[in-house]
Formats: C-alpha cells, structure tokens, sequence
C-alpha cells in the first residue's frame, strides 16, 4: 500500500476516494441491511451482538457512543443497559443508514435518550473523555484511516472506558476457511443480487472481511492507541470477534 492509497475491496483507490465509494455501497444496502444481515448469517448476527454488549459491562446511567451504528441494533440494546438516567448516540457517517436507524427506533418506540449524530470515526466531534463505552460493530473495516479512529476512541473514553470492537475477523481452521470462502465468494453475491439487486456491494463486503486486520493485529493497533488491557473472543470459530480495550 502506498502512501495516498488504500484498499476497497480487493481494489487500490486513492484515499480520498474510499469513503465517498463506502457511502455508495450504504447508500445501496441500507432499505435491505437488515433483512440481508438476518440472511447472511442465519440470524447469529443477534447473538454476536449480544455477547458483544455483555462484554462492554454497560451499566445503568452510563453514557454511550455506537459508532457505525447503522439500523440501530446495538443502540437499541445499549438503551436497556443505561436506562433513562443514561444515553446512547447512535452515529453514523452515512445519511441514509442513519436515517434509517432513527425511523426504526422511533417506530419501536426507543426511549428518548437516544440522540443522533452524523459523525465520522476519524474526527470526533466530542470533548475528551466524554463516554464510557465506544463501541463499533461492523464498521471499523470500512474505515480508511483505523489506527486514527482508535486513537479517536480513546481519547474521548472516559478513564476507566471500554473500547468494544465487534467485527468480522479470520477464520480458525482450514475447512472452515474454505467453507467460508465458498460462501463469501459465491453465496453472499447471489443472495445480494435477489434480495438487493445488488451483487457488487456484496462481493465488497466478502472482499472487504479480507483486507481487515486479523484479530492479533487489531489487537496490536488498539494498543498502539493508547487502549490497554486489549483481548479479542473468537466467535463461531473466528468468523467474527469482539475486541476489547480499557482507557486507564
């Protein structure tokens, strides 16, 4: 990778460019992402989530941010752990994505604290040491600059802060590599095209798990920000794993 290049997919694009191309692959996914997402994984994608929020130790009165947090699915479960004392802002650098998180929220009737907030990873537009619990699930791939974001997520962690990252990651085991490879490559596509009508932001996606930082590096890269005490939890053999940091 050069210097003022970085990857999309399996594809090298100028850097300035990988975000604007994400936006149009959300922009594409975002009527379908949740029927897609309960598709692709045969609903474990809920117990991902699950585990992911037991492990952030979320409690009553806390405050929240969920990155990337698209429909809303962490961000619901988060609204349960704070309770009204707390706060969750659900967050998003795409539009429709957001958008569609907030109609779906409101339409389950999600208490009102829960705010909303178009923001990029990168640049966080919030003081330091502000949360408790950052946390982004399925989204971290699809940022350009990672180790900027991290260092991003520390600093506006309170002292005492978790960083929970839940993201796919590399698979444990050669069949199950290959199994999934088979499935990624040629099943995801397919289902894309008759769900979504849009076969190419799946294969991005298959593409995109692969150019992610595998679970030791992520885990180097979260220290490197400034997280400490950093462990990962393979889940279903490594095909996802929640990543976890403590700002001290």
């Amino acid at each position: 990778m050069t210097e003022d290049r970085t990857h999309f997919g399996f594809r090298q694009v100028p850097v300035g460019e990988k975000s604007k191309l994400v936006r149009e692959v959300f922009d594409s996914v975002a009527n379908k992402y949740d029927l897609m997402n309960d598709l692709m994984s045969l609903g474990i994608h809920r117990i991902w989530k699950r585990i992911a929020i037991q492990l952030s130790h979320v409690r009553r009165g806390e405050k929240v941010l969920d990155l990337a947090g698209g429909t809303g699915d962490m961000t619901a479960l988060f609204q349960k752990r704070v309770g009204p004392e707390g706060r969750v802002v659900l967050s998003d650098i795409n539009a429709a994505m957001l958008q569609r998180g907030r109609d779906r929220l409101i339409d389950e009737g999600v208490a009102g604290n829960v705010v909303y907030a178009q923001i990029d990873a990168e640049k966080l537009p919030f003081r330091d040491n502000q949360f408790d619990c950052v946390c982004i699930a399925f989204g971290l791939r699809n940022v350009t600059q990672k180790e900027q974001a991290l260092r991003s997520i520390h600093r506006v962690l309170k002292p005492g802060g978790r960083a929970i990252i839940l993201e796919f990651s590399q698979v444990q085991g050669e069949l199950m590599k290959k199994t999934y490879d088979i499935y990624s490559f040629k099943v995801l596509p397919l289902l894309g095209k008759l769900i979504a009508n849009d076969a190419e932001s799946y294969r991005y996606l298959a593409e995109s798990i692969r150019m992610h930082p595998d679970q030791e590096k992520l885990k180097s890269m979260m220290q490197d920000a400034g997280l400490e005490r950093c462990e990962y939890f393979n889940l279903t053999h490594g095909v996802v794993a929640v990543h976890r940091g403590y700002k001290f």
